[in-house]
């Protein structure tokens, strides 16, 4: 069978599954034994079977079901309420403070938590309420919350970096530190973009008076409540920096730093703890389910000859290598406004890891470039996952078009930041580099 075939067979099949309602893990699994049985025939599922098995029995991903856990702790526990408050009172009067504050501490958060979806939560539960009383314009409450929201995926301990670095076999360590500068940036981005706004347009963000707080009052403050959030991070973020320990060792300081957090804001009780183990457990099966359904895609694609040809054909290409790039990232992008990032990282980085390799293109550059589409895509309607977040937690009153038109110009940010990196790729690759990454 020629290799397009091949292809056709597989996507097609993927298409009228995924159509019927299956759930996407289930959809490939299913793909994955019906190719085995056309192209490898009844012995082939022994050796599938072992393949899938080494797949999730590897020491790189062992990050993955603790950076959902720490992430699930920090959202059942409720530790940011109380953080959130003192970096509020160090914001004193600039423009658009409760906006600045959502892309300040979403990103101080994302560095905690993992999670997109919990970190969104977290914050418009928390802001969004203090936002619409303060007299907020809909665009700048629910666009500050919904786009600092998505960092969570770039910033360590991301679970999803893991599960691509995982699917892709690209450094976990790598990728994982090749987020924090671009999660950084945009966070900035996004805090320079809301000044600027509420000041040329005071009406969007009114104004209001701040009771003044003695600067020995917020330096108590702050170092009795924010230095626990940053011990989490220095557990997951710094270790590595430092070179004290591997993304894995990482992944389990971070996750002890938790627990110990938890029980310093006397927040931990039996309630949190199964919240935590139950949430995390659900996630856990889901996204092992999908690295073995997505490892044996590979397989089949690479057994079949499929992946070669698809290389042959874009190496045949009188094309720049950075327009097939950009071909990719239009494509994931368009992916992202019908499927969630787990889904489009297991149809795409089968095929587009090995174009990327040949093409010569860093696989940690590249990895970083997917990981911000997708983050993008969390945001791009109809089915941006942050956008039913939002919806689920915003008032009634707050419609669904104006969320999505609140989430516009973030998308935009993006876009701008994945051209940056394109344009110069050290803003990616620098710090992972720096520490031998």
């Amino acid at each position: 069978m020629e290799w397009w075939m091949v292809f056709v067979f597989f996507i097609g099949g993927l298409v009228i599954l995924l159509l019927s309602g299956f759930p996407v893990a289930f959809s490939f699994l299913l793909m994955d034994v019906i190719g085995i049985l056309v192209f490898m025939g009844v012995p082939g599922l022994k050796n599938v079977t072992l393949g899938i098995f080494s797949s999730l029995s590897i020491f790189t991903v062992t990050p993955v079901p603790l950076f959902i856990l720490m992430g699930e702790l920090m959202f059942h526990s409720h530790v940011a309420d109380i953080a959130l408050d003192i970096m509020d009172r160090w914001l004193g009067r600039i423009p658009g403070r409760l906006g600045v504050l959502a892309a300040a501490s979403g990103t101080i958060f994302a560095a905690t938590s993992g999670s997109t979806m919990a970190n969104t939560a977290m914050l418009g539960t928390i802001l969004l309420p203090e936002m619409r009383k303060r007299g907020y314009s809909v665009s700048m409450s629910v666009g500050p919350i919904i786009g600092s929201g998505g960092l969570a995926m770039l910033i360590p301990p991301s679970a999803l970096a893991v599960i691509l670095a995982s699917i892709s076999g690209i450094s976990v360590g790598g990728l994982l530190m090749a987020g924090v500068i671009p999660g950084v940036m945009l966070g900035a981005i996004f805090a320079a973009y809301i000044i600027i706004r509420a000041w040329l347009n005071p009406s969007c963000a009114p104004n209001y008076e701040v009771p003044p707080i003695p600067l020995r009052e917020k330096l108590f403050l702050t170092v009795k409540h924010l230095l626990p959030i940053g011990f989490i991070i220095f557990a997951v973020i710094g270790v590595i920096i430092l070179g004290l320990a591997t993304p894995t060792e990482a992944a389990a300081s971070g996750t002890i730093a938790t627990f110990v957090v938890t029980l310093i804001y006397r927040c931990f009780n039996w309630k949190v703890l199964k919240a935590a183990l139950r949430g995390s457990i659900e996630i856990w099966v889901m996204v092992f389910m999908i690295i073995g359904a997505s490892t044996t895609f590979s397989m089949i694609l690479a057994y079949t000859g499929a992946t070669k040809g698809l290389i042959g054909l874009i190496q045949d290409l009188n094309v720049h290598p950075m327009i097939i790039l950009i071909t990719m990232q239009v494509i994931v992008a368009f992916l992202g406004c019908l499927m969630d990032g787990v889904s489009i990282m297991m149809i795409c980085l089968p095929v587009f890891m090995p174009i990327s390799n040949a093409l010569g293109f860093d696989p940690v550059w590249f990895g970083v470039l997917f990981l911000i589409n997708i983050e993008m895509g969390q945001l791009t309607p109809p089915f941006g996952m942050l956008l039913f977040v939002m919806k689920g937690v915003a008032p009634k009153d707050i419609t669904m078009e104006q969320i999505i038109w609140a989430a516009v110009p973030y998308m935009i940010f993006d876009i701008l930041v994945m051209a940056i990196i394109m344009v110069w790729p050290q803003v990616a690759l620098w710090l992972p580099r720096l520490i031998g990454q």
